[in-house]
């Protein structure tokens, strides 16, 4: 059922009613910059919001669903040999350097590796144990959560499918100086994320909008300077990537 009070629309949703309550992690500085209040930060705790202006969906995953492991490591060294996960790769990579050249770039959430082999100088940073292994293995292994990048920043980075994995992109996304290319499912609106395949509680905390997408992101101190519906051209399903820049400060 729906309850909506202004913009915001609170969904309730089977899959919350197994979870248990936890404080929020919606910063009540970063809820208001949406629009949010106090009653819709503590709402956000149970169940699936939405701020409809400008369109911005949040659901508090529970760690104990996430499923990173070895297989889910291996469903993408499968996606990764299909001629899509080749096309999606080569286009990726393209987008980078048409923007970024050559330079240094740190793949967030590197799925099974395949962008980074691709691509010189392009280290990387996972969650997952199988992942991090892999980078370590190859002294690929960047943390943009460390103290050492922390203090000196990140130039640039890629979220291929990964931001809406992250609960708070906050941290992250201050570390970054220059870049940022993103791939994420993007939405009509509320109905739209709850009868799609991309709706996955067990796994995403943020839903967005284009529009929306472009609010969080400015919100970050980042504009957008290009979207790009090529990896949908190319047989997934709702994807638009963006390239955005750091904005300069006045």
């Amino acid at each position: 059922m729906y309850a909506s009070r202004g913009q915001t629309v609170i969904a309730s949703v089977k899959a919350c009613d197994t979870r248990a309550t936890r404080p929020s992690p919606i910063s009540q500085d970063s809820g208001r910059s949406f629009g949010a209040n106090a009653w819709m930060l503590d709402i956000a705790q149970r169940e699936l919001t939405w701020i409809q202006n400008p369109g911005i969906g949040y659901y508090p995953v529970q760690p104990s669903t996430f499923p990173y492991d070895s297989a889910y490591f291996s469903k993408y060294a499968g996606y990764a040999r299909t001629p899509m996960g080749a096309q999606l790769n080569a286009f990726r990579r393209a987008f980078v350097n048409r923007y970024w050249g050559d330079k240094v770039l740190v793949d967030i959430g590197v799925g099974c590796g395949q962008f980074i082999e691709s691509r010189a100088l392009t280290y990387g940073y996972d969650v997952n144990p199988a992942g991090v292994e892999w980078l370590r293995e190859r002294a690929l292994y960047r943390d943009p959560y460390s103290s050492e990048f922390a203090e000196r920043g990140i130039d640039a980075i890629s979220c291929w499918d990964v931001l809406e994995h992250i609960e708070n992109p906050a941290p992250l996304l201050s570390s970054v100086r220059s870049w940022v290319f993103v791939s994420i499912p993007v939405f009509r609106d509320l109905n739209h994320i709850l009868g799609s395949k991309h709706y996955r509680p067990e796994e995403h905390f943020w839903y967005w909008t284009e529009h929306g997408f472009d609010a969080f992101m400015s919100a970050h101190g980042f504009e957008v300077v290009k979207v790009s519906d090529e990896e949908t051209q190319l047989g997934r399903e709702d994807i638009l990537s963006f390239a955005l820049r750091r904005r300069e400060q006045a």
